[in-house]
């Protein structure tokens, strides 16, 4: 079992998620992450799944996800061939900051992006491993909320949503 990065190009948004999701759904396989956004191309979406199985698995997955009509171009890569990145949300009560606190943040590149009278917000950008560890530290700081996005991600091959939309 591999993690892989599972990307599709669709040009109806629609509904779509719901679709790609019962794939999964029906093989029982769970999506670690998902993320969707509107790619450089008008009308076109790009949707990202991050998903932990066997590549004969993601394989039948990316062919069936292929199949739905809305559906431009589905394909997969293994984490080596990816570039990616995940943001993460951090609140932490005002009573909790102190100089250790602040060393962590620091090591950890982490950024305050906002300030308010009774909590602070932290922002870290990185791989899900650098921000879970994060988030262990933080929890011992009386960690008030949490939040991470979906994986962002590119192929590092030269590739682009030009190839396949006609």
């Amino acid at each position: 079992m591999k993690r892989y990065t599972i990307f599709v190009i669709t040009e109806n948004f629609i509904g779509i998620l719901n679709r790609i999701t019962i794939i999964f759904t029906r093989r029982g396989i769970n999506i670690d992450a998902l993320t969707a956004s509107e790619s450089r191309l008008e009308g076109i979406h790009r949707i990202t799944i991050e998903v932990t199985a066997s590549e004969d698995t993601v394989i039948q997955l990316v062919n069936q996800i292929e199949k739905i009509i809305d559906v431009i171009k589905a394909f997969h890569h293994e984490d080596e061939n990816v570039v990616y990145q995940e943001i993460a949300l951090y609140k932490i009560p005002v009573s909790r900051l102190d100089g250790g606190l602040e060393k962590i943040i620091r090591q950890h590149n982490a950024k305050i992006i906002a300030a308010e009278p009774d909590f602070v917000v932290l922002e870290l950008t990185g791989h899900k491993e650098q921000t879970q560890e994060l988030l262990e530290i933080l929890k011992t700081y009386g960690l008030l909320e949490f939040a991470r996005s979906g994986r962002v991600a590119v192929a590092k091959r030269m590739l682009t949503i030009d190839s396949f939309v006609k």
